[in-house]
Protein backbone atom coordinates (compact mmCIF):
# COMPACT_ATOMS: atom_id res chain seq x y z
CA UNK A 1 0.00 0.00 0.00
CA UNK A 2 1.46 3.37 -1.04
CA UNK A 3 -1.20 5.72 0.28
CA UNK A 4 0.01 6.55 3.79
CA UNK A 5 3.53 5.24 4.05
CA UNK A 6 6.18 7.05 2.07
CA UNK A 7 6.09 10.65 3.18
CA UNK A 8 9.16 12.28 1.79
CA UNK A 9 10.01 15.47 0.00
CA UNK A 10 11.71 18.76 -0.14
CA UNK A 11 14.08 21.15 -1.60
CA UNK A 12 17.62 19.87 -1.22
CA UNK A 13 19.55 21.92 1.28
CA UNK A 14 22.38 23.54 -0.62
CA UNK A 15 25.35 25.51 0.56
CA UNK A 16 24.65 24.71 4.18
CA UNK A 17 27.59 24.94 6.56
CA UNK A 18 25.99 23.35 9.62
CA UNK A 19 26.74 19.66 10.39
CA UNK A 20 24.62 17.15 8.50
CA UNK A 21 24.23 14.75 11.41
CA UNK A 22 25.66 13.69 14.77
CA UNK A 23 24.61 10.40 16.36
CA UNK A 24 24.09 12.14 19.72
CA UNK A 25 21.20 14.09 18.16
CA UNK A 26 19.18 10.86 17.86
CA UNK A 27 19.41 10.34 21.63
CA UNK A 28 17.93 13.68 22.67
CA UNK A 29 14.70 13.47 24.67
CA UNK A 30 11.82 15.83 24.05
CA UNK A 31 9.95 17.76 26.77
CA UNK A 32 6.54 16.44 27.82
CA UNK A 33 4.90 19.03 25.57
CA UNK A 34 6.35 21.40 23.00
CA UNK A 35 5.28 23.49 20.02
CA UNK A 36 6.79 23.65 16.55
CA UNK A 37 6.13 26.54 14.18
CA UNK A 38 6.17 25.99 10.43
CA UNK A 39 6.74 28.95 8.15
CA UNK A 40 5.48 27.88 4.74
CA UNK A 41 4.82 29.33 1.32
CA UNK A 42 1.14 29.51 2.32
CA UNK A 43 1.62 31.00 5.80
CA UNK A 44 2.25 29.91 9.39
CA UNK A 45 0.95 26.96 11.34
CA UNK A 46 1.83 25.55 14.76
CA UNK A 47 1.96 21.92 15.89
CA UNK A 48 1.70 21.10 19.59
CA UNK A 49 3.18 17.77 20.63
CA UNK A 50 2.19 15.63 23.60
CA UNK A 51 4.96 13.14 24.35
CA UNK A 52 2.61 10.80 26.22
CA UNK A 53 0.81 9.95 22.97
CA UNK A 54 3.86 8.48 21.25
CA UNK A 55 7.10 9.10 23.16
CA UNK A 56 9.52 7.77 20.56
CA UNK A 57 7.85 9.71 17.74
CA UNK A 58 7.75 12.89 19.83
CA UNK A 59 11.46 12.54 20.55
CA UNK A 60 12.36 12.05 16.89
CA UNK A 61 10.23 14.98 15.73
CA UNK A 62 11.90 17.16 18.37
CA UNK A 63 15.35 16.03 17.22
CA UNK A 64 14.61 16.65 13.56
CA UNK A 65 13.14 20.11 14.13
CA UNK A 66 15.90 21.15 16.52
CA UNK A 67 18.50 20.31 13.89
CA UNK A 68 16.67 21.99 10.98
CA UNK A 69 15.78 18.84 9.10
CA UNK A 70 12.53 20.26 7.71
CA UNK A 71 13.87 23.61 6.57
CA UNK A 72 13.10 23.79 2.81
CA UNK A 73 11.01 20.59 2.93
CA UNK A 74 8.39 20.18 0.24
CA UNK A 75 4.75 19.23 0.81
CA UNK A 76 5.28 16.72 -1.92
CA UNK A 77 1.98 14.83 -1.67
CA UNK A 78 -1.22 16.61 -0.72
CA UNK A 79 -4.39 14.62 -1.30
CA UNK A 80 -7.66 16.53 -0.79
CA UNK A 81 -9.70 15.28 2.17
CA UNK A 82 -6.92 12.92 3.18
CA UNK A 83 -3.39 14.01 4.14
CA UNK A 84 -0.60 16.50 3.50
CA UNK A 85 2.78 14.76 3.46
CA UNK A 86 6.25 16.22 3.75
CA UNK A 87 9.86 15.35 4.53
CA UNK A 88 13.27 16.04 3.03
CA UNK A 89 14.71 15.08 -0.33
CA UNK A 90 18.23 15.36 1.06
CA UNK A 91 19.03 11.66 0.77
CA UNK A 92 22.31 11.93 2.69
CA UNK A 93 20.63 13.39 5.77
CA UNK A 94 17.64 11.08 5.45
CA UNK A 95 19.76 7.92 5.39
CA UNK A 96 21.83 9.04 8.36
CA UNK A 97 18.72 9.65 10.46
CA UNK A 98 17.01 6.48 9.24
CA UNK A 99 19.78 4.34 10.69
CA UNK A 100 18.34 5.21 14.11
CA UNK A 101 15.02 3.41 13.98
CA UNK A 102 11.94 4.47 15.94
CA UNK A 103 10.42 1.49 17.79
CA UNK A 104 6.79 0.85 16.92
CA UNK A 105 4.18 2.18 19.36
CA UNK A 106 0.43 1.80 19.81
CA UNK A 107 -1.86 4.49 18.43
CA UNK A 108 -3.08 6.36 21.53
CA UNK A 109 -4.12 9.68 20.01
CA UNK A 110 -6.45 9.34 17.05
CA UNK A 111 -5.81 10.48 13.47
CA UNK A 112 -8.33 13.30 13.67
CA UNK A 113 -8.21 16.37 11.45
CA UNK A 114 -5.02 18.27 12.22
CA UNK A 115 -3.24 15.35 13.91
CA UNK A 116 0.34 14.68 12.81
CA UNK A 117 2.06 11.31 12.53
CA UNK A 118 5.06 9.65 10.94
CA UNK A 119 4.57 7.71 7.75
CA UNK A 120 5.67 4.10 7.75
CA UNK A 121 5.56 0.99 5.57
CA UNK A 122 6.15 -1.83 8.05
CA UNK A 123 7.99 -2.74 11.23
CA UNK A 124 10.11 0.08 12.66
CA UNK A 125 9.97 2.15 9.45
CA UNK A 126 8.94 5.45 11.00
CA UNK A 127 11.88 7.68 10.28
CA UNK A 128 11.80 11.23 8.95
CA UNK A 129 8.62 11.60 6.90
CA UNK A 130 5.35 12.99 8.23
CA UNK A 131 1.74 13.57 7.34
CA UNK A 132 -0.96 15.87 8.67
CA UNK A 133 -4.55 14.66 8.52
CA UNK A 134 -6.77 16.94 6.42
CA UNK A 135 -9.90 15.28 7.84
CA UNK A 136 -10.72 12.68 10.47
CA UNK A 137 -8.95 9.51 9.24
CA UNK A 138 -9.87 7.20 12.09
CA UNK A 139 -9.20 4.06 10.05
CA UNK A 140 -5.49 4.92 10.26
CA UNK A 141 -5.62 4.23 14.00
CA UNK A 142 -6.02 0.51 13.32
CA UNK A 143 -4.90 0.03 9.72
CA UNK A 144 -2.62 -3.00 9.43
CA UNK A 145 0.39 -2.54 7.12
CA UNK A 146 3.07 -5.24 6.83
CA UNK A 147 2.08 -6.64 10.22
CA UNK A 148 2.13 -3.33 12.08
CA UNK A 149 -1.12 -1.84 13.35
CA UNK A 150 -2.02 1.83 13.27
CA UNK A 151 -0.28 5.15 12.72
CA UNK A 152 0.38 6.78 16.13
CA UNK A 153 -0.37 10.50 16.05
CA UNK A 154 1.80 12.48 18.46
CA UNK A 155 0.55 16.05 18.08
CA UNK A 156 -2.06 18.40 16.62
CA UNK A 157 -2.10 21.54 14.52
CA UNK A 158 -3.27 24.11 17.07
CA UNK A 159 -2.91 27.20 14.92
CA UNK A 160 -3.18 27.72 11.18
CA UNK A 161 -5.13 24.64 10.11
CA UNK A 162 -6.58 26.86 7.38
CA UNK A 163 -3.01 27.21 6.06
CA UNK A 164 -2.53 23.43 6.03
CA UNK A 165 -5.88 22.97 4.28
CA UNK A 166 -4.84 25.51 1.64
CA UNK A 167 -1.63 23.69 0.63
CA UNK A 168 -1.59 23.02 -3.09
CA UNK A 169 -3.35 19.71 -3.74
CA UNK A 170 -3.85 19.82 -7.51
CA UNK A 171 -1.40 16.99 -8.17
CA UNK A 172 -2.92 14.60 -5.63
CA UNK A 173 -1.27 11.18 -5.92
CA UNK A 174 0.37 11.96 -9.26
CA UNK A 175 3.56 13.00 -7.51
CA UNK A 176 4.01 9.42 -6.31
CA UNK A 177 4.48 8.28 -9.90
CA UNK A 178 7.83 10.10 -9.81
CA UNK A 179 8.57 9.27 -6.20
CA UNK A 180 12.10 8.00 -6.89
CA UNK A 181 12.86 11.14 -8.89
CA UNK A 182 12.47 13.17 -5.73
CA UNK A 183 15.80 11.71 -4.58
CA UNK A 184 17.56 10.92 -7.82
CA UNK A 185 16.77 14.17 -9.63
CA UNK A 186 15.03 16.67 -7.30
CA UNK A 187 15.42 19.47 -9.83
CA UNK A 188 13.35 17.48 -12.34
CA UNK A 189 10.79 16.68 -9.64
CA UNK A 190 10.32 20.34 -8.80
CA UNK A 191 10.21 21.28 -12.47
CA UNK A 192 7.49 18.67 -13.05
CA UNK A 193 5.44 19.77 -10.03
CA UNK A 194 6.21 23.49 -9.69
CA UNK A 195 3.15 24.48 -7.66
CA UNK A 196 3.86 22.36 -4.59
CA UNK A 197 4.19 24.32 -1.37
CA UNK A 198 7.30 24.36 0.76
CA UNK A 199 8.32 24.59 4.43
CA UNK A 200 10.60 27.58 4.53
CA UNK A 201 11.52 27.04 8.16
CA UNK A 202 10.44 24.86 11.11
CA UNK A 203 11.54 25.62 14.65
CA UNK A 204 10.67 25.19 18.32
CA UNK A 205 8.69 27.92 20.05
CA UNK A 206 7.90 28.44 23.73
CA UNK A 207 4.57 27.03 24.90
Amino acid sequence: MRSIPLILAALVLGGCSRPVFHSKWARQKAPSTYTVRFETSKGLFDVQVNRLWSPKAADRFYQLVKHHYFDSALFYRVVPNFVAQFGSADSVRMHKWSRYKIPDEDAVHSNIKGAISFARSGKETRGTDLYINLKDNLRLDTLLVEGVKGYPAFGDVVRGMDVVSALYSGYGNKTMELYDTLYKNPVLFHKTFPQLDVVRKAYLVKN
